[in-house]
Order: structure tokens, then C-alpha cells, then sequence
């Protein structure tokens, strides 16, 4: 559904996109991460013709954005960074004028205008004028207007940045609930909603792509796969530690704060990421110890995104 190769955009000196390339299938939801400045959104602009390439093409649905930009277009639907949108405009008047602007009228732009405002829980809002709506509602609209011609291909940029808690959580339901019909790139620096919305991630730094994968493939990455967390009270934290790092199958033994509240508690770090839960079990049976806190990390994904991105800062 969207073919990138060797995608490429240069600001003067200025690399700002160096030679990405990705693919999206059908009905996948790809988080495409990177911190602040990394190319992110010009990467996203690009894809939906707003900027073009210095060099690289992309397709969507098949179609060239250098050859045959409109096609493109037409197969893509795209919420921009910071949901702009007309202030001075009725929720329903807006999505009615995005509506006429791309074609529809009449009884087919009437149903379409229902359709999205009901798919994005807009309608209680629909006669309120955009400027006096919430964050959260504003995102909505403009998500709506990028629904109204039933696109395949969603490209959000930046679709929770700014909301609270509970606006993160209902847009992320929605991308959710829209996601099985359609293909969606969502652009992103908050790495809770990798493992929230996406099927896979992409994660970009200084313009160039660093990493690559489903959540629990990069999650494998991380230093705290299938690292273990154990704690005992009426137990020595200096003499787990020792005792634990004899064990071969260990790399390396830390104590974590629950030690000082009169837990001994300890995190043990497996070699290469193997699983190493037999192996701590058995050292927990054979001293006898009675665990208040036993479990096992899949891994941290803020850590994996600090060493891949801070590895070509």
C-alpha cells in the first residue's frame, strides 16, 4: 500500500531525510518514531505531496508521487502535525466544505459527513464552532476530514501530541477501531503508543533509518529482555546479588530501590537476552526463599530508542 525507496530531501545544507525506505501492507498500522528534528514530519509531507523529494520516489496504492501525484493523493487521507483546521467554522460546516472541495455533494456528501461524525464521536459537537472545542475534539475534526472520502491509506502525523490521558486514549481506541480497513502510518516521538496502536515501528534519527520491526522484535533489543525482577524479605540483597551472578547463564546482577523499604530485591540480567526463569527459580527453591515479587520483562522500549537514535546523533 505504500512503497518507500530511498526517499531523500535536503534543505540546502541541511540532510534532513537521508534515503529511507519502508514498506506498509495492507491493514497495518506502522509507528514511525523519532525524536524531535529527525525528519519525521518531512518524510510524512512528502508522501502526501506537500514537499518534494530531492531524490528516491515513494508509491501509494501504486502510484508514483513524482509521476502520478494526484492518484496518490487521492488514496491517502492526512491529519497534519497540530490539526489545523478553520476556527470560524462549524464542526459540520467544515467537514461539508472538505467535502464539496473534494468532489461530493448532495445526498452522497450528506451521508459521507454522517458517516465520519459518527465514526469519530463528533456528532454532539457537530453545530459547535471548531475554535470553542477541546484538544481533543479538534483532533477529532480533523481526523474526521481526512476520513470523509474513505481513503486506504491514513497518514497521521503527530495524532495524540498535546492531548491529556484520557483524549490519548480515546484517539488511540479510534486509530484502533479504523485500523482493520485501511493501511495507517502514524508519525510519533511518545513510545507508549507504539505498543498501544502499532502492528509494526520504524524509528528514524538525523534523517536516517535506525531501526526496524514489530514492538516485541524491538523490544529484543533492549538490555531488559527477559531480565528478572525478584524480591524476598528476611533475605541479604548483597548475598542474592553474589550468588546470582555465579549462575553462567547471567550476565550481570543489580540491586533496585525496593531494597531499602526491607525487601532485598534484585533485577538479573540474562546473557544475550535468553530466558533465564528455570534458572532463577531453581536459586529461589534451593535457599528456600518465599518471593513477594517475581517477574520478567519483555523489555524497555525507551531504551532501545535512546541507543539507536543516540548512536548517529
Amino acid at each position: 500500500m505504500i512503497h518507500v525507496q530511498k526517499l531523500s530531501k535536503r534543505f540546502g545544507a541541511i540532510q534532513a531525510v537521508h534515503e529511507v525506505s519502508f514498506s506498509v501492507e495492507r491493514g497495518e498500522v506502522l509507528g514511525f518514531l523519532g525524536p524531535n528534528g529527525a525528519g519525521k514530519s518531512t518524510t510524512m509531507k512528502m508522501l502526501t505531496g506537500f514537499l518534494t523529494p530531492t531524490s528516491g520516489d515513494a508509491t501509494v496504492c501504486g502510484h508514483s508521487i513524482l509521476n502520478e501525484p494526484l492518484l496518490a493523493q487521492v488514496n491517502i487521507g492526512y491529519l497534519p502535525e497540530s490539526a489545523p483546521s478553520y476556527s470560524e467554522m462549524l464542526v459540520e460546516e467544515f467537514l461539508e466544505f472538505i467535502g464539496e472541495v473534494r468532489g461530493f455533494s448532495g445526498k452522497d456528501l450528506a451521508k459521507r459527513v454522517e458517516y465520519v461524525l459518527a465514526t469519530t464521536g463528533l456528532t454532539e459537537v457537530r453545530t459547535q464552532l471548531i475554535d470553542t472545542l477541546s484538544k481533543g475534539y479538534r483532533q477529532r475534526t480533523c481526523l474526521a476530514q481526512a476520513l470523509l472520502h474513505d481513503p486506504p491509506v491514513l497518514v497521521l502525523d503527530e495524532p495524540t501530541d498535546g492531548l491529556d490521558p484520557n483524549q490519548k486514549h480515546e484517539v488511540r481506541n479510534l486509530i484502533k477501531q479504523i485500523s482493520a480497513e485501511r493501511t495507517i502510518l502514524v508519525s510519533t516521538h511518545i513510545l507508549e503508543e507504539v505498543e498501544a496502536v502499532c502492528t509494526r515501528a520504524l524509528i528514524i534519527a538525523s534523517g536516517k533509518l535506525v531501526g526496524y520491526g514489530t514492538p516485541d522484535e524491538l523490544l529484543e533489543k533492549s538490555e531488559y529482555h527477559n531480565a528478572v525482577t525478584l524480591s524476598v524479605r528476611d533475605a541479604n540483597p548483597d548475598q542474592m546479588q553474589e550468588e546470582l551472578e555465579r549462575l553462567d547463564t547471567v550476565s550481570r546482577v543489580e540491586q533496585t530501590l525496593e531494597s531499602v523499604s526491607g525487601l532485598a530485591s534484585v533485577r538479573v540480567f540474562p546473557q544475550s537476552g535468553r530466558t533465564i526463569t528455570s534458572e532463577v527459580q531453581e536459586y529461589v527453591s534451593s535457599r528456600k526463599l518465599v518471593p513477594e515479587q517475581f517477574y520478567v520483562e519483555r523489555g524497555r522500549l525507551d531504551e532501545v530508542f535512546r541507543k539507536l537514535t543516540q548512536a548517529v546523533a
